[in-house]
Formats: C-alpha cells, structure tokens, sequence
C-alpha cells in the first residue's frame, strides 16, 4: 500500500550562548557550543555597567538567547505559527535499482545560462525502460540523431528528439516529436557487451566491442553486427575469453582505436596478471599483430595513438628516440613472426633449407617439425646474416686453435692494425643466412635425440622430418642496436624432399 512520508518544514531555532574569554571584553557569543571565539562577530552584552573600564559580569543563567533561522516572527510577538507542511505520497517508498531502465532530466545550455540538469519532474514522462531480461545497461553511445544503448545480452538504438510510427502492416516511418528519447529499436543478433565496457573502440560509424559471455569480439556498422573474431580467431577468443576472471578474482578487456595503423587494440587482461594485447585490422579482415604492453586505457586524439601504463601516459609509433622499434613502456622485446610450413598434406617430409625474402636482421629461434603427436625433430637455431658473419685468413691463427673470427666486421683498411699483416688474402663467410640474390638462405641442422630404429640423428644429419613443421623467426640484437632501423619480412618458404623413413 502507498506509504505516506511527512516532511516538516517548520521555522526552526538555535539557541546561542555568550562568555567571557579570559583578558577579553566585552563576551562573545559562542557558536554551536564550540569553544573557539568566531571572528568578526559583534559581541552581545546581557548586563550593562555604567563603568566601560572594567568587564561587565556575566550572569551564566541569563548569557543565552535565541537565534531564528528564518524571517518568520515579528518584533516582540508572544507566539509564532507553524510553517509549511507538506506532504510527498509514493506508490512504493523502498528503493529500487532499474539497470535496464534510463532517466533524463532537464536541458543545459551554456549560452542562455539554463542548467536544469538536477531537474527530474515526475511530472513528465522522463524514463525509458529496456527488457530487463537483456542484462543491465553497462555503455550508451550518441551517434547523430541515435543513441546507441549497449546491455548485457543485446545492442538497441533509440530515436533522440523523434519517434516511430508503425502501420497495421508493421512498417515504420519515423516523425518528430516533442520526445527526447523516442522507440527503441533492437540490431539484430543476440549479441552484447557483456559487463566490458572498457572494451569499447569506436572510429567512423565502425564500434568494436566484445561479448565475452559469448566468446565473441563484435564489430558494429552501418550493415549491423559482425563477429570479426571468425576472422581466423574463433578457437582463441573462445577459450580466452572465458578464462578472464574467475568467481572469486576479475580480468578486465581493454580496447581502443590506434589511428595510426588504422587498427582496433585489445587487451584481454586475465585474472593471474597475464595478458595477450592484438589488434584487428580491417584492410586484411584479420588480427595481424601481437603485442608486449599491457595497457590500462587505449585511446586516439588527432593522428596519434596512447596508452596509459603505471599512471603514466605513452605515445607509440614515436620516431624520435632511438632505439624506438619493439619498445614498449621503456622495456625492449624482439620482434617475432610463428608461422607454420604444411605443404603436401598429411605426407611426411624431410625440411632442408629455410628461407626469406625481406631485409636483414631475422634469425631463427626455432624450427619444429611434427613427427607424431608426441614426437618433434627440431633444429639448431640459425643466425641473421648480419650476426654469423666472421673471417677466414689461412695465416693467421687465434691461441694456435683456429683461424676463425666470428662478428668482427673488419674493413681491409684496418687488417694490418687488427692481425698485423697487410692485405691478407681473407675470406667472410657467414655461419647463418647467407644471401643470394637479394634472397636468404639457411640449411637446417638436426638437434634432435635418436629414437629407435634412426641410423642418424642430431647433428651429424641435416633436415628435419615432420608432416608439418611450426617456425619462429624474429629479430636479432643488432636491431636494437641499428637505432630503429626497419626490418621487413615479405615471404618465407622451406625445401623439403618426402620421407623415406
């Protein structure tokens, strides 16, 4: 039943009280009990004296008065009436929480001085209510004349200042109207935001969001709702984005728009501290790149893309410091490319050779092939050209044991100072890649151990078997060094012969 609260506006009263501070005339009157005297307040004398040297003496029984906190009564009336009473009836006086539900109040407009945002008339009709059924409402977005209203369980836009009128036939025309918030109108698809709305990027009429309740990361456009996660990344969203949080101890999923590539960054932050940082890219339809950097917001002003890490503010893509490439927050990582060799399915091969088209500077860390489920045949990893560089002179020796020396990028101008021979007859050979034809080349060298049955194994043979084989190929510390020097990559591909194993 409706309950009725009383709310009393009646005139209300302070009562005041003077006394005498020691060395001070004449008393001063004390606020609110406190025992500090107030500055530049008149002082009140309840007892005169004819003698203005001496303090007067106070009677502690007639030292109060009475302070009225509004213009109410009059000069000497013996009774004063009661003020404004008024009455507030609610239909239902405890408090509820409406997350599916919106409520506007009163306009601002800062050229007229109108401010009525703390207005909220019962009066009118000021709230819009979605299906609670949908999860709360975790993001809302003006686009134009739209407001795009993100839940839980479901994307929605909803007319500003017009509405919707539907025929008996159920077509729609939309009119203007007096309404600030008009229909709601649903996108089709089953998809929301989840509780991530940090995940949410927007450039041009293009909104990225994820939908981890569904294993999915969301794009929002013109042609309504796509799940770019298909785009070659079904199975990782969908056992990534389940593993965010746990019930005791949350993840978080970062996004932002990277103006300068043109890429759409997310960061999916799980709840033991690791992390994957990606980015979508609508030129290829697909998440070309991996990052190192963990960011706590992402976003874009004008042509440059920022990151905040640790209270502190990052702009990438910065060219002005060296060395500036696979940098992040300070802290230098190589860059790295994991592709996978599978040519003649499901036949078993033997890989020879590794090469590469692009610059130099990419060494290989790993090379794997897959002989089994539970068997892999590896290979030594193989140096940049750069790095495997060294020099063979026949009359010189190094500590009577070789004549080998490996990176030491000698000019023949500086021979004699260095070996003490003037104009050798030396050679540079290269122990890792090695280049023709503007093309790098490299044998692999078997690191594996023998199992049963191998005649040879490891490195007294060259090759590695596998049906298929997994490559790591990334940048070596003279990258680093070159102070940002760009490395390129276009291709790579591997020789191979069937197995006759």
């Amino acid at each position: 039943m409706p309950a009725v609260v009383e709310v009393k506006f009646y005139n209300s009263f302070l009562l005041r009280k003077t006394v005498v501070q020691p060395n001070q005339a004449p008393p001063f009157i004390v606020w609110n009990g406190s025992p500090g005297v107030p500055q530049g307040i008149d002082g009140y004398f309840p007892q005169h004296t004819e003698d203005t040297t001496t303090p007067p003496v106070v009677d502690r029984d007639k030292s109060w008065f009475i302070e009225e906190s509004r213009i109410e009564g009059g000069y000497n009336e013996t009774e004063m009436l009661y003020g404004v009473k008024a009455y507030l009836v609610d239909e239902e006086p405890n408090a509820s929480f409406r997350t599916s539900s919106l409520i506007y109040s009163g306009i601002f407009n800062s050229r007229t001085g109108v401010n009525d945002t703390n207005v909220f008339s019962v009066g009118e009709d000021i709230t819009k209510s979605l299906d609670p059924a949908l999860g709360s409402i975790q993001k809302l977005y003006a686009e134009d004349t739209n407001l795009i209203i993100f839940q839980e369980s479901k994307v929605n836009r909803a007319l500003i200042d017009k509405d919707a009128i539907y025929s008996a036939e159920g077509g729609g025309a939309v009119t203007s109207s007096n309404l600030v918030v008009g229909a709601i109108q649903p996108y089709a698809g089953n998809y929301g935001i989840s509780r991530d709305p940090q995940s949410f990027a927007v450039y041009g009429y293009r909104k990225y969001f994820t939908d981890r309740d569904r294993n999915a990361v969301m794009r929002l456009s013109q042609d309504g709702l796509t799940e770019i996660s298909n785009y070659g990344m079904v199975d990782y969203f969908r056992d990534n984005l389940v593993t965010i949080s746990t019930n005791s101890r949350q993840g978080k999923i970062i996004g932002g728009w990277d103006i300068y590539t043109k890429q759409y960054v997310l960061s999916l932050q799980k709840y033991d501290n690791t992390y994957d940082t990606l980015s979508f890219d609508e030129q290829v339809l697909g998440w070309p790149s991996r990052f190192t950097y963990k960011p706590e917001q992402a976003f874009s002003i004008k042509n440059k893309f920022y990151t905040i890490n640790s209270g502190s503010i990052w702009q990438h893509n910065f060219e002005n410091i060296t060395p500036n490439r696979s940098k992040f927050y300070g802290t230098y990582t190589p860059s790295s490319v994991t592709f996978i060799f599978n040519p003649n399915v499901s036949a078993s091969k033997v890989f020879k050779t590794i090469n590469y088209e692009g610059s130099s500077g990419w060494e290989v860390t790993s090379f794997e092939g897959a002989r089994s489920f539970e068997l892999n045949d590896t290979s030594l990893p193989i140096t940049s050209y750069d790095e495997g560089e060294y020099i063979v002179d026949p009359r010189v020796t190094v500590n009577n044991l070789d004549n080998v020396y490996y990176n030491t990028p000698i000019v023949p101008a500086d021979y004699e100072e260095v070996f003490g021979v003037e104009n050798p007859p030396y050679s540079r050979l290269y122990a890792g890649f090695y280049k023709k034809e503007g093309k790098y080349f490299a044998n692999l060298v078997n690191n594996s151990s023998g199992t049963v049955g191998e005649v040879a194994w490891g490195g007294s043979m060259s090759g590695v078997k596998g049906y298929y084989s997994t490559v790591t190929i990334q940048t070596d510390a003279l990258t680093e060094e070159a102070g940002g020097v760009a490395r390129e990559l276009f291709a790579a591909s591997s020789e191979y012969v069937e197995s006759s194993y």
